[in-house]
């Protein structure tokens, strides 16, 4: 079993920049590929970006291309999400989740943290 917890959310001004990272415990995080997701208030949980074990693929979702980047160390046992040009809408709480394959669907990642909020004003 493995222990997600997510740190480096906070409240940023819009245009301004936060990474978070998501560390793992009680097992190697190489085991797993990564996906980040987010929910805003009032809204169902969103698809953010995934990696695979090795690190070698990514993925975002369009919403967040150009901006956001997902990478990890497994050495570190730790998964990164560098967010840049950030928005209000980008504001919500961010969970990292691991799984047995690389996907964007939050069903099929068996592992969750407790998610880190994440505020952008305007």
């Amino acid at each position: 079993q493995v222990q997600l917890i997510e740190s480096g959310g906070g409240l940023v001004q819009a245009g301004g920049s936060l990474r978070l990272s998501c560390a793992a415990s009680g097992r190697t995080l190489s085991s797993y590929a990564m996906g980040w997701f987010r929910q805003a208030p009032g809204k169902e949980r969103e698809f953010v970006a995934a990696i695979s074990r090795s690190g070698g693929i990514t993925y975002v979702a369009d919403s967040v291309k150009g901006r956001f980047t997902i990478s990890r160390d497994n050495a570190k046992n730790t998964v990164y999400l560098q967010m840049n040009s950030l928005k209000p809408e980008d504001t919500a709480v961010y969970y990292c989740a691991g799984g047995p394959r690389y996907t964007n669907r939050a069903n099929e990642y068996d592992h969750w943290g407790q998610g880190t909020q994440v505020t952008v004003s305007s």
